[in-house]
């Protein structure tokens, strides 16, 4: 309960709580652009006012005058002039009233010629400038202003300081030229306002802004509150507190139903009882596809045994036998593969050699495999070469090869007296032959069709001879065509340099060694193809038999 309570109130907190701080950005941003308005709107009209003054002020100066002025001429009407422009200044009700003549060459530098001061409208501390007192220029933009109106680009010019650096209070100054009879500017008429009070209509603003706000925050507050908690927060927190009950007890509970006026909200509950009346099916036909699926893989366990027993697995397989060593191996890739081996003695001086190798894995590969080993067996024994029996296996296959899958063998059937080997090769790998004191190398013959591929095939022996010491390696193409992560092939030179990196040892090292390059070289890469291999060691006349 207390957790359910925390989750409610949590959802509140910040579905309410985003909605308040939206509301208070959307008020910060409403005096923001309120405030840039009603500055721009101050400054157009203290521009215009300000212009209208010192346009007032400049009929008092005599432009023809200036440089008597300067030169101590005209002192008379100089004390007249300024008289007028002080009373104006006061008048006028602002900080400063001057004019000044502007280098012209550069307009870096500037000479007055008048200076009214007023400093109790702004309380300002400011010291009038004699005449003929000279000063650089404050700036570039007062430069680029100068120049403007003696160019007569410009009627007047205005320079706003809404943040003064030099201790002065927000103020602006209105520069207008003060012409000659002839048109000339000679010099420039300033006024400074201060803008207190632009300052004293900001602050109120503000404040009905700020109260406007808290006010429309608490308001909407209070019904968004009410709201949401009933047709959001409360229907989301059932279909939360549903979704979790299922989650833990994986049972179907009662609808939902409509739990809110929104369709999104309707469309989730719905969307969650359909979901439990699925994911409970879904379980059921799990459950059902589970037990399936472990008869299967119990069936496919003995389907593994069945086809491990249907080849020699015991070894030594013939231990009363001096005269020769066996050894093979067989590694699915699946449970089940399509690979076989087999050896058995066929009379007491002649051994069959069969590796196959089925054109599919899995289950049916098995069972054709099963099948083509059982009749290799069988025909074998009856007699014959290794041409006849593949002949008599391929017959009986394509007979009833519905499914049209084929094998390829390679059958040898060794005379243990003389070393004389008669094989055949279904199109299948090469074998590879060691003879004593030599190197594994592949014996290069004739490859024939594949057993079950076509009906009526005829196919050959081929013929060669093992002495004492030598050694034959038959193999599957997943021995050559194992590959690695990056689907590089193991092939034929790495086989043979395994082979020939165990050449000495025994038939069962022989082929250890190779599984163990094999696996070097794969790494982690999945087993692709099933892996078997077959090694028989000739060792001459059986040493058991009378003499």
């Amino acid at each position: 309960m207390k957790k359910r309570k925390m989750i409610r109130s949590n959802m509140s907190v910040s579905v309410i709580g985003g909605l308040v701080g939206l509301l208070l950005i959307f008020g910060l941003i409403v005096c923001v652009i309120g405030n840039n308005c009603l500055v721009d709107a101050f400054k157009n009209e203290y521009s215009t006012v300000t212009y209208h003054m010192a346009d007032s002020a400049e009929v008092f100066v005599n432009g023809d005058s200036i440089d008597d002025y300067l030169d101590g001429k005209k002192t008379d009407e100089y004390a007249d002039t300024r008289r007028r422009l002080n009373l104006a200044c006061d008048k006028l009700n602002v900080s400063l009233l001057y004019v000044i003549k502007v280098d012209e060459s550069d307009y870096g530098r500037f000479v007055s010629v008048f200076n009214s001061i007023n400093n109790s409208v702004d309380n300002t501390a400011y010291t009038a400038w004699e005449l003929g007192f000279k000063r650089d220029t404050t700036n570039d933009e007062y430069r680029e202003k100068y120049r403007a109106l003696y160019a007569h680009k410009a009627d007047y010019e205005t320079v706003f300081r809404m943040n003064p650096t030099d201790g002065s209070h927000p103020h602006i100054t209105t520069l207008v030229p003060v012409e000659n009879r002839n048109g000339d500017v000679k010099a420039i008429l300033c006024i400074q306002r201060p803008m207190s009070e632009m300052e004293g209509a900001l602050r109120p603003y503000f404040f009905m802004i700020l109260l406007g706000v808290l006010v429309m925050v608490v308001l909407i507050s209070t019904l968004a509150t009410f709201f949401l908690r009933k047709f959001v927060i409360s229907p989301v927190e059932k279909v939360s507190a549903e979704t979790t009950r299922f989650a833990k007890e994986n049972v179907k509970g009662e609808p939902l139903g409509k739990l809110s006026r929104y369709d999104v909200i309707l469309n989730l509950a719905h969307s969650i009882d359909s979901m439990e009346t699925e994911i409970v099916r879904y379980i059921d036909n799990m459950t059902a596809v589970t037990a399936e699926r472990e008869r299967l893989s119990a069936e496919l366990s003995v389907a593994a045994t069945i086809q491990e027993n249907s080849i020699p697995h015991d070894f030594p397989a013939f231990p009363d036998r001096t005269d020769f060593d066996v050894y093979a191996s067989m590694t699915p890739a699946k449970m089940v593969g399509g690979d076989f081996y087999n050896f058995f003695m066929v009379d007491d001086d002649r051994l069959a050699v069969v590796i196959g190798d089925v054109s599919d894995k899995g289950i049916p590969a098995s069972l054709f495999m099963m099948v083509t080993n059982i009749l290799m067996r069988d025909r074998t024994a009856m007699g014959g070469t290794p041409a006849e029996i593949l002949g008599y296996v391929n017959e009986n296959l394509c007979e009833h090869n519905k499914a049209e899958m084929f094998v390829t063998i390679w059958l040898g059937i060794v005379e243990l007296s003389t070393g004389k080997v008669i094989a055949a090769n279904a199109g299948h790998e090469d074998a590879a032959v060691y003879r004593k004191n030599g190197e594994f190398e592949l014996l290069k013959t004739s490859h024939d069709f594949v057993v079950g591929g076509m009906s009526g095939f005829k196919f050959r022996n081929f013929e060669f001879e093992l002495k004492e010491g030598d050694k034959i390696f038959i193999y599957t193409d997943g021995v050559p065509e194992a590959n690695d992560k990056d689907n590089k092939l193991y092939g034929m030179e790495r086989m043979l340099s395994a082979l020939n990196d165990n050449k000495e040892g025994s038939p069962e090292e022989i082929l250890a060694g190779v599984r163990e390059s094999i696996n070097d070289f794969v790494g982690n890469a999945p087993q692709f193809d099933d892996l078997t291999m077959l090694c028989l060691e000739y060792k001459g006349k059986n040493m058991t038999e009378k003499s």
